[in-house]
């Protein structure tokens, strides 16, 4: 039991990534607030989790609106007596498409959710973490924010900065023995693929796709789980500031 006693929020927990990481945590002894907008899909995650035996409890958080941050971080405090890991993977992808027909409000909502959403956790999640004695902090970027390609340019730049957040957190937070890291995934088969992959998901765009992929696959929730679990683990108690790529080798 790698996290047995640790409290963790796992943002957009309901599917995909976010769900593959909050059902390791809990399989590793964490208590886990499954955050989430999708309620049913949120609460079902969490009660499957029960059943299984761990402590789990969902949470309905927008992770653009500080008051629903801070009372996510206030239910793991009253729930499970504290916070101890905030994985930052609620995430909104771009139509592929030229960055000029993107518009303002879809941009400002890029932001929001990818890069707001990381400065809300940190407001409301490092006081708590402080009172604990230290924490861990987990965003989750992109393999975009290394290897930028045409057609998402405002996600890629949302990503870029959210690997940047990281190492300048790390550095801002390691004298309160909190580390904070990231995970740099290549897409998934994940509700965000066909957004990705510009609206549409067909056998030649799929396969010409996972073609870019030198290990020949995309990112699986069971990839991400296991980075994120021993990057919020004490066996990975000397890194921070560091960008994992999960990506199968595509930034190389």
């Amino acid at each position: 039991m790698r996290l047995e006693g640790k409290v963790a929020i796992v943002t957009g927990a309901a599917s995909g990534f976010g769900e593959g990481i909050a059902r390791r945590f809990a399989a590793e002894g964490a208590a886990v607030i499954v955050a989430d907008i999708a309620d049913d899909a949120g609460e079902a995650v969490a009660v499957s989790l029960r059943e299984n035996g761990a402590k789990a409890q969902f949470v309905h958080a927008d992770v653009t609106a500080s008051d629903q941050v801070s009372a996510m971080v206030e239910c793991a405090g009253s729930k499970f007596g504290g916070l101890d890991i905030l994985v930052n993977n609620a995430g909104m992808p771009q139509r592929n498409q030229p960055a000029l027909d993107v518009d303002e409000a879809t941009f400002d909502a890029i932001f929001a959710v990818n890069c707001k959403s990381i400065y809300l956790g940190a407001i409301h999640g490092v006081p708590a973490m402080r009172e604990r004695g230290g924490g861990v902090i987990l965003n989750i970027a992109s393999s975009a924010a290394i290897r930028p390609r045409p057609g998402l340019v405002w996600y890629n730049g949302s990503k870029g900065a959210a690997m940047t957040l990281t190492k300048a957190m790390a550095i801002e937070f390691a004298t309160d023995k909190i580390r904070v890291n990231a995970l740099c995934p290549v897409a998934g088969d994940t509700p965000m693929l066909a957004e990705f992959l510009g609206g549409e998901v067909t056998n030649e765009i799929y396969s010409s796709f996972v073609s870019t992929v030198p290990l020949g696959r995309l990112s699986t929730p069971r990839d991400l789980a296991n980075a994120a679990l021993f990057l919020c683990s004490d066996e990975a108690e000397f890194m921070t500031g560091v960008a994992l790529e999960v990506d199968g080798g595509r930034c190389i």
